[in-house]
C-alpha cells in the first residue's frame, strides 16, 4: 500500500485542498479560482474537484490535453480496498467529471483507466482513475498498448495551460452540478 519512506503526492494534494463542510452544497466541492491556487503543493496541482471523499486534478504528465485524475481523498492503495461512501462518491463524480472533460476538450471519446498494483502499471500507489480524452489524432508511440495503460511519450503540463484548463473545467463542472438541481432524479 503506502510506502512509508516517501510521501504520497495524492495525499499531499488532498491535504492542501480541504473538503467543504458536511453541510455544504455539492457546488462547494468545486473550488473557486482563488481557492484552487496550484502552488499550494509542489509540483503544482491543478485541482478541479475537492469533495468530502474525492479529489480531481490534471495529470502533470498528460497523455492528451485534459487528462484528469480522480482520486480518493483518503489513502487507499487499490480499488478493491475502497469501501462504503467513498466508493459511492467516486461513482457519483466520475460521470460528471467525464462530461466536464468532454465539454472542455471538445473530445467525446475517452478512456477511464484504473490500475491496481505495480504490475498493472500503477505508478502512484493511491487509488485513482484516469479520464483520458482520445482526440482523432493521437501522438505516435512505439507501443500502442503502453498508451492504454498510461505509459508512452508524455510531456509535462505547462503551468499556464494547466491553470487555464483547470479553471475552465471548474466552471463547466459547476454547471454540471447546477444542472443536477434542475433535473428530476
Amino acid at each position: 500500500m503506502n510506502d512509508d519512506t516517501s510521501p504520497c503526492p495524492f495525499c499531499a494534494i488532498a491535504a492542501a485542498y480541504p473538503a467543504p463542510p458536511a453541510s455544504s452544497t455539492l457546488a462547494a466541492s468545486v473550488p473557486t479560482d482563488a481557492t484552487a491556487a496550484p502552488e499550494r503543493v509542489s509540483p503544482s496541482a491543478f485541482v478541479v474537484l475537492a469533495s468530502r471523499d474525492v479529489v480531481a486534478f490534471l495529470d502533470i504528465l498528460p497523455m492528451t490535453a485534459g487528462h484528469l485524475l480522480v482520486a480518493t481523498r483518503g489513502h487507499v492503495g487499490i480499488v478493491g480496498d475502497v469501501v462504503g461512501e467513498v466508493g459511492r462518491e467516486v461513482g457519483f463524480w466520475l460521470p460528471l467529471l467525464s462530461r466536464t472533460v468532454a465539454k472542455v476538450t471538445g473530445v467525446t471519446d475517452y478512456n477511464i483507466v484504473q490500475n491496481n498494483g505495480a504490475r498493472a502499471a500503477q505508478v502512484v500507489p493511491h487509488v485513482h482513475f484516469h479520464i483520458i480524452p482520445r482526440p482523432e489524432t493521437m501522438p505516435q508511440v512505439q507501443s500502442k498498448s503502453w498508451t492504454m495503460f498510461g505509459r508512452g511519450q508524455r510531456d509535462e503540463l505547462d503551468d499556464d495551460e494547466g491553470a487555464e484548463l483547470a479553471g475552465e473545467m471548474r466552471r463547466v463542472l459547476r454547471e454540471e452540478v447546477e444542472s443536477l438541481g434542475r433535473a428530476k432524479l
